[in-house]
């Protein structure tokens, strides 16, 4: 997959970044993976964000939770600027119409954007995994669950996964789950619909050696992430590798 050398551990992508970042090409995309750890401690400036984001991190209880957000959404702004020679405090998003029901709420997109970029983050513990492409793409990361917690999230998948999650010893299942569960909200995020659309409705199982098996006009991929989390992309279209880069921020 194409992409930029990744900056130096413990950074956030720099507001000077050089402008017009090469954007991927066809066929590939650019994976960046940020360790909110590495960022904890320094200065976020929170000007560089818009007022609804502000306003989102502020209504988090905790501490932790605030710096996640911020640090997530400061490197989206960030990377974003880069690809688009825009500065980060300028990028303004909007949303496309939901496939489900035509509201305002599918998938994000930067409004005025000089160049065709598709994005996707995702966040959760201390990882935030975004994602670019010149195709719709999704990106979701998640903490393996505990067995309680992966048996309620089991009951929503696909007839065919639950089975693959059942055929498992016990002891495996919480990481099968994990698996599956980021490749089924990527694909949902990519798609625009989110949560919105039936868990179920969807086969991203395992499907054989080859690894998971993408519905029909998509590219599906596990993403190699830290011990303790799941990782997983979704783009529209072929991909030519099958071996995701992942830039670490």
């Amino acid at each position: 997959m194409s992409g930029s050398p990744p900056a130096a551990s413990g950074t956030l992508p720099h507001a000077a970044a050089p402008p017009g970042r090469a954007l991927p090409r066809p066929g590939s995309l650019d994976l960046y993976l940020l360790r909110v750890p590495d960022v904890r401690g320094t200065a976020l400036d929170t000007a560089v964000l818009d007022p609804t984001e502000r306003q989102r991190a502020a209504e988090l209880a905790h501490a932790d939770d605030r710096i996640r957000f911020t640090a997530a959404h400061l490197a989206l702004r960030r990377l974003l600027g880069a690809y688009l020679g825009t500065s980060p405090q300028d990028i303004r998003y909007g949303r496309e119409s939901c496939p489900c029901c035509g509201g305002p709420h599918g998938r994000p997109t930067v409004l005025g954007a000089t160049r065709e970029l598709h994005f996707s983050l995702s966040h959760r513990g201390d990882l935030v995994l975004m994602g670019t492409a010149v195709a719709p793409i999704g990106v979701d990361v998640d903490l393996i669950a505990d067995p309680g917690s992966a048996a309620e999230l089991a009951a929503m998948l696909h007839p065919a996964e639950q089975a693959e999650i059942e055929a498992l010893p016990p002891l495996r299942r919480p990481r099968a789950l994990a698996r599956l569960w980021t490749r089924k909200e990527a694909y949902l995020k990519g798609l625009g619909t989110g949560l919105g659309r039936d868990p179920a409705a969807d086969y991203v199982g395992s499907g054989g050696p080859d690894g998971p098996r993408p519905p029909t006009g998509w590219s599906l991929l596990d993403v190699p992430v830290d011990r303790g989390y799941a990782a997983a992309v979704a783009v529209h279209g072929a991909l030519t590798t099958s071996l995701p880069r992942v830039n670490r921020l």
